[in-house]
This record gives C-alpha cells, sequence and structure tokens, in this order.
C-alpha cells in the first residue's frame, strides 16, 4: 500500500490535496513547537542589542566630553590670543619695550588686591615698574622675587597714579578705594571741570608710569556747594581683577637735569675748593 501511494503520488501526484491538507492542520502545531526558540532568540537580541546601545552611548558621551573640553581649551586659547594680541606693539607704544607675564595666582591676604606674577630678578623685573595690560594700567610692581614678582593692584586702598583727563587736561591723583574695584579722585574742587564718561590717563609727572596710559573713566560726581571737594568715583579701565597675562613696562627714563644745574655741577667739578668755601 505504502509503495502504490508513492507510485501513484509521484506519477500522478494523487496525494497534492493530503498533503496540503495536513500541512495546513500542522501549521498551528509547528508555530506552537517554534515559538519557544523564536521568544529565546528575540530576547537575546533585545539584550544583544541594549548592550551594544549601552556601549554606543557610553562612547558616545566620551567623545561629547572629549569635544568638549577640547571646544574650552579653544576658547581659551582665543581669549588668551585676544589678551596677547591686545597688548601688541600695535595696540600701545610702550608694548615693544615690556615683557608679558602669567598671572599666577592671587595674594595669600584676602583683604589686600595683589596678583603675584611669573617674572622676577632673574627676568629683569624691579620694583616700582608699572603693570599693564591691552586697555590700561593694572597696578604696579611692590615685592620682587627671583622668579615671581607681587604686583599692587590700582584698585589697593591706598596705591595712587598721578592723572589728568583727556578732555581738558586737568591734573589730579587717583586713588584705590580697597572696595568693589572701584577709584576715587580725592581733593577735587566742586568747581573742577570733571563730568561722567570722562577718560583720566598717566600724566607722567611721578616718573613712574609713562605719560599716556588710560587708567579709568569717571562713573560718579557728586558736587555739593557746602563741600569745598567734589565726590568723584571712576572705574578702572584695565581687567584688574580679571586677567591671565599683563605686561610689566620699564621705568621711565630719568629726565635730564636743567641747563643751570649742568653748570652749577660743571663749575664744582673744576673748583672743589670753591664749592667747600660756599658749603661753608
Amino acid at each position: 500500500m505504502a509503495i502504490g501511494l508513492m507510485i501513484a503520488d509521484h506519477r500522478f501526484q494523487a496525494l497534492e490535496a493530503v498533503r496540503l491538507s495536513i500541512s495546513v492542520l500542522a501549521q498551528p502545531a509547528q508555530r506552537a513547537a517554534s515559538l519557544p526558540g523564536e521568544v529565546v532568540s528575540r530576547v537575546s537580541d533585545y539584550f544583544a542589542n541594549q548592550d551594544r546601545l549601552m556601549r554606543d552611548n557610553q562612547a558616545l558621551k566620551s567623545q561629547l566630553l572629549e569635544q568638549s573640553a577640547a571646544a574650552q581649551q579653544a576658547k581659551l586659547l582665543v581669549k588668551e590670543q585676544e589678551l596677547l594680541l591686545g597688548m601688541a606693539p600695535g595696540k600701545s607704544k610702550y608694548a615693544s619695550e615690556g615683557m608679558v607675564a602669567e598671572v599666577l595666582y592671587n595674594a595669600r591676604n584676602p583683604f589686600i588686591r595683589k596678583i603675584v606674577i611669573d617674572k622676577g630678578l632673574t627676568q629683569g623685573v624691579r620694583a616700582g615698574m608699572p603693570v599693564i595690560d591691552g586697555s590700561g594700567v593694572v597696578g604696579q610692581v611692590t615685592n620682587v622675587g627671583t622668579f615671581t614678582s607681587e604686583v599692587t593692584l590700582l584698585t589697593e586702598k591706598g596705591q595712587s597714579v598721578p592723572v589728568m583727563l583727556v578732555r581738558n587736561g586737568v591734573r589730579a591723583i587717583i586713588s584705590g578705594s580697597g572696595k568693589d574695584g572701584s577709584l576715587e579722585v580725592p581733593f577735587m574742587p566742586v568747581s573742577a571741570d570733571i563730568q561722567n564718561g570722562d577718560l583720566f590717563v598717566t600724566s607722567g609727572i611721578d616718573g613712574t608710569y609713562p605719560p599716556g596710559l588710560v587708567v579709568a573713566k569717571v562713573t560718579t560726581v557728586e558736587k555739593n556747594a557746602a563741600f569745598v571737594f567734589a565726590r568723584i568715583v571712576a572705574k578702572p579701565a584695565a581687567g584688574v581683577d580679571s586677567n591671565r597675562y599683563v605686561m610689566v613696562l620699564p621705568m621711565p627714563p630719568a629726565s635730564p637735569p636743567a641747563p643751570e644745574a649742568k653748570a652749577e655741577e660743571r663749575k664744582r667739578a673744576t673748583n672743589p675748593k670753591g664749592s667747600r668755601r660756599e658749603s661753608r
């Protein structure tokens, strides 16, 4: 019977309909039998995909952090370049004579306004040298070490600079207030022609700061007829508390003696006895 059915199915496809019927009836059983394998395969794929996604996410986070650090470094480099370009010879006629120094840290005493720079006696820094940035006067070197120096900022209480107004040439002394980063102009008469927005520059009469360096801009002018002096407040033009690089300028050359002094000195040199009599 089996051989006859095989011959009949092979020659005449007699069992095609039976085969189709059986396949239809067996389909649910096949699906049920294959379902556990599919479930296991999908669960395995799910966890594999989750693991791959987590690895990819971690890699992307690492790349983002690296790129973020690089972007921040690029911004810092751009800012440093702007600061250095601001102190280039094209910005200040004194820049070619000075030296660029990096601000290392603020002074250890939190109640004084001082910074420490990375230049000292080894680089030729001396006490009294003025310090500027690309916008104006920052302060003055007050203490010098072998490799570092201490700079007293313009806003330190008691720090004074002889200045003059650009608009009309009025001379004054500007001093640090020691608070809120502002400057004061003491002993200025009420009748003085000073207005908000006026610009103060160094006058150069003290022999420390070269003339013409920008110092501050007037922000407050209070005049009261009951008082002799006006109250004048100014804001530093330089980034006194926010610099990373500054420039140390050499001391201005001493002014030559007057012709009368030269003649007197020459006379004493040629006639020492007469000079002793005069001194007696």
